[in-house]
């Protein structure tokens, strides 16, 4: 089995914080993110951007396990 890299990891880790902060927003409308940073302040905005490429780099790395785990 092949190891994940650290860029891998932080991208789940991202992947995470970001799918968290979407369980408060759908639970209980609280955006955690902008509550820390402010509503669409510059950080908030990175934060998000972070965790939407986050999300499409752990597309990537899914397909990349997959074909690398295929019999």
């Amino acid at each position: 089995m092949r190891r994940l890299s650290t860029l891998d990891w932080i991208a789940l880790i991202l992947l995470i914080i970001g799918g968290l902060n979407w369980l408060l927003v759908g639970l209980f409308s609280f955006d955690l993110v902008a509550a820390i940073f402010g509503e669409l302040s510059l950080i908030s905005r990175i934060i998000y951007i972070l965790v939407g490429l986050a999300a499409l780099y752990t597309l990537y790395l899914a397909t990349r396990i997959g074909r690398t785990e295929a019999p």
